[in-house]
């Protein structure tokens, strides 16, 4: 039944890949979730493998509750950032400078974290056009204040079935004994990010739907070259269980939500 106009018709509808809502064409037309060029996109979308996220969870920032929303629009307010405004890597730089000053005048960020936050700023300019959009920029800071924020159980409560089911599926296809390495649940948290490829349009094998790609798949090929720049030849001999490969991976399946093709909260490696 569309989430918008309570009808069931034989139509075809687009499912949300996150929550268990549908909707008709038409209904996200009329309403304005989709207009223009967008509209074909997110058909296109949709009907792959990846899915598509509607409205409500394309926006992380609907995560944040009330209070956390106020003090994030206050620490906006403070460091000068202009809403609904396009960043280019100095105002990147400059607010994060800012905002690690507030309360402290003497604190900055090292040379280490600058470069660490340029190349948060590249991830979410994946096209190389030297700015990043406001609602990227925004489901980034709504990440880190919630990781800042809420602790680990909190952010767990957020995943919905379709996510959990997702992780778990990946989680048992590269476990062994009930737990995988350290290295397996690191390169999970790059893989949830597959969601559009240059290479392959369609992404119709992406993990970010139905969990590992298959070694056999040319999807897993084109990948394994970088998967070893992601991840160097490093023999970590630590193991996970279950709860903490959910727990270790909980930010980035969130932050895989959007349809845009930023990342929003690079992992390390």
């Amino acid at each position: 039944m569309c989430d918008v106009c309570e009808v069931w018709t034989a139509e075809s509808l687009f499912p949300c890949r996150v929550c268990t809502r549908v909707f008709h064409d038409g209904c996200l037309r009329r309403m304005g979730y989709i207009q223009g060029d967008s509209a074909a996109e997110v058909t296109e979308m949709a009907r792959t493998e990846t899915g598509w996220s509607c409205h409500y969870c394309d926006n992380l920032n609907l995560l944040l509750t009330d209070e956390e929303m106020y003090s994030l629009t206050e620490t906006f307010q403070q460091c000068k950032v202009i809403p609904d405004c396009s960043l280019t890597l100095e105002d990147f730089l400059r607010y994060h400078h800012q905002a690690a000053k507030r309360g402290d005048s003497d604190r900055a960020l090292s040379e280490e974290q600058e470069e660490q936050a340029a190349r948060q700023f590249a991830a979410l300019d994946p096209e190389h056009r030297g700015h990043i959009e406001w609602p990227d920029f925004l489901s980034h800071e709504s990440l880190l204040l919630l990781q800042q924020l809420r602790p680990q159980n909190s952010l767990l409560r957020l995943l919905t079935v379709k996510e959990r089911e997702r992780a778990r599926a990946t989680f048992l296809a590269c476990s062994s004994g009930g737990t995988v390495s350290e290295a397996e649940c690191r390169r999970a948290q790059h893989s949830w990010f597959c969601k559009r490829l240059a290479e392959a349009p369609s992404c119709s094998v992406s993990i970010s739907h139905v969990g590992p790609i298959a070694d056999s798949s040319p999807t897993r090929s084109s990948r394994k070259s970088q998967d070893k720049v992601l991840l160097p030849t490093d023999h970590e001999s630590r193991f996970v269980d279950w709860p903490t490969f959910l727990q270790e991976n909980v930010v980035y399946i969130l932050a895989a939500r959007p349809n845009s093709a930023a990342i929003h909260l690079k992992p390390p490696g």
